[in-house]
This record gives C-alpha cells, structure tokens and sequence, in this order.
C-alpha cells in the first residue's frame, strides 16, 4: 500500500470519528484506590477551579462557561465560574485550548 493511501485512510478515519472528539470535557479523572482526598484527581481541573479542554471553531465561549458553572455548583465549591486563563496546545490535538476557571460564590 502506498503512502498516499495510507494517508487518504487515516484522514479519512479521523473525519468520521472526528464528530466525537471534539466535544469539550473537563479535563479531570480519577485515580482509583487513592490513598489521600488530594491525590484522587488526576488532571489540571480540582474541584474549586475546573479546567475545560475545547476547540474555539466548534464550540462558543457560553457552553463552556456553562461546563464551568455546572461543576462548580456539582462539587458546591461555589455558584459560578470566572476564567482565569487559557493556554493552547496544552490538550488534545483536536482540542487544543484549556480553559482555566475558578469558582466563586
């Protein structure tokens, strides 16, 4: 197989799948079995100040803002969210804006 075949397939495959990777997320998992509260979170997001990985051409700034406020008010860490700063290519390739929030009441 050529390599302009195989570049035609994997573009292809990443069109198809690209509908579901490029939906925002908080950028937060868990770490099962942790022994402390503060070692449980893995990922920029805490509790107190949620971070959201996104990509500005798919998504407007009002969803993730409401992503934000719903995890504060999820965790009652506060009933709203205010950005404090955002970096690009510090997520996914699809998603490289990360959106820094902290909560307040």
């Amino acid at each position: 197989m050529s390599r302009a075949k195989i570049l035609n397939l994997t573009l292809l495959c990443l069109l198809i799948s690209a509908c579901s990777l490029l939906d925002p997320f908080v950028d937060r998992r868990r770490e099962a079995g942790a022994p402390t509260m503060d070692k449980l979170y893995v990922g920029k997001s805490k509790p107190e100040a949620p971070a959201i990985c996104y990509n500005k051409w798919t998504t407007d700034f009002e969803t993730i803002q409401n992503m934000a406020d719903e995890e504060c008010r999820k965790h009652k860490t506060g009933n709203h969210a205010i950005q404090t700063k955002e970096t690009l290519f510090s997520c996914r390739l699809l998603l490289p804006h990360h959106l820094y929030f902290k909560c307040e009441q």
